[in-house]
């Protein structure tokens, strides 16, 4: 008869599989992701499929060179994941091109070449993000209002396909615009004083109830904070990171924005504009990509919400969230080196831990 395999202790058990995890960080973006689904309409309905499937696609083709079974893969949902994140990230109206491009990217280049889930150094998501943003400047800065949308003039399924798959029909012109970061870096060019050319007090209200550009991953700040909050509570994720990112970003803007307003965009703005806040909840707290101690964590957090207000600030792109994540992507390998957890049953000198005698 044969005997089971017997370690040494100590033992631990995980309740949480690969797949389970993976499953309810996509039932924690789905409210903000069908919310987006709202004020779009159907190209970004299309957009976010045609990018989720072009994401398992890389992935299998990847596992079949590799003589790889690709079902039990695929059914752990990182790839789907992937392709989640990077579809959440588009501008809702981008050609079909770019999400099939964005996923085939992120799975092979950004996650297969190195070896699969738990191999890579990077975020596959942000990797196809910011290779789609470098390559196609215009298709990944053409945003398009929300506003129109939810009125009856909304595109057709048949509108919205051909919008896909040909482009924003000049009908649709006039909805086209920059996003609030975008509009901000324009006039902080052109010298425009920064307190005047918009109102702080309408930015937080327009961020949280949606209505305004930008991806689907940002135009629903609250959905997006409570997906992540549902996370925390699931302790899926821990509060280190999401809350060291949010504080690298305000921290330094209240800082400037206090001592020159008119030059340094205010905390308020750049908490709830861009993709801060899925970037801190969804993207940051990669387990593959950040660090594993806490205070590692709470460094690479912060690291990365000070590279972001600083790419936003003097940065040649209005949001710099991927490009930030990224480079801190870079640094996790030094910051576990350096930030080492306590061995279990040593001191955090290394002693080995002594039990008291019994008399």
């Amino acid at each position: 008869m044969n005997q089971p395999h017997v370690v040494a202790a100590p033992y631990t058990y995980v309740s949480k599989s690969v797949g389970n995890v993976m499953s309810w960080v996509m039932i924690a973006l789905a409210p903000a992701t069908l919310y987006g689904f709202w004020l779009y309409g159907w190209p970004a309905i299309f957009l976010w499929t045609i990018t989720i499937l072009s994401t398992l696609a890389g992935e299998a083709f990847c596992l079949r060179l590799m003589d790889k079974p690709a079902k039990p893969v695929l059914k752990d949902c990182s790839a789907a994941l992937t392709g989640w994140l990077l579809a959440v990230s588009l501008p809702p109206w981008a050609p079909w091109w770019v999400g099939v491009i964005g996923g085939l990217f992120g799975a092979i280049f950004g996650k297969q070449v190195f070896g699969g889930l738990g191999q890579n150094p990077f975020n596959p998501a942000m990797v196809a993000r910011v290779v789609l943003l470098i390559s196609f400047p215009v298709q990944m800065t053409s945003w398009v209002s929300p506003l129109p949308i939810t009125a009856a003039d909304a595109p057709s399924l048949h509108q919205g396909l051909m919008i896909t798959l040909t482009g924003i029909p000049k009908s649709f012109d006039a909805i086209a615009s920059a996003s609030l970061l975008g509009f901000a870096k324009t006039e902080m060019s052109r010298g425009v004083d920064l307190l005047h050319a918009f109102s702080e007090a309408t930015a937080p209200v327009l961020s949280f109830e949606g209505f305004r550009q930008g991806s689907l991953g940002e135009t629903a700040s609250l959905l997006v904070a409570g997906g992540g909050l549902l996370l925390l509570w699931l302790r899926i994720i821990s509060w280190h990171i999401p809350v060291s990112v949010l504080a690298g970003v305000v921290i330094p803007a209240l800082i400037a924005n206090g001592a020159d307003p008119e030059h340094y965009l205010p905390a308020t703005t750049h908490l709830l504009s861009g993709g801060i806040i899925l970037g801190a909840f969804f993207i940051a707290t990669d387990y593959v990509t950040s660090p594993n101690t806490h205070f590692g964590q709470i460094l690479f957090g912060l690291g990365v919400g000070i590279l972001t207000w600083i790419i936003r600030t003097w940065g040649g792109y209005p949001e710099g969230v991927a490009f930030a994540v990224m480079l801190m992507n870079i640094m996790t390998p030094i910051i576990d080196r350096v930030c080492k957890p306590r061995i279990y049953g040593r001191t955090r000198a290394g002693k080995p831990i002594v039990a008291d005698k019994v008399n």
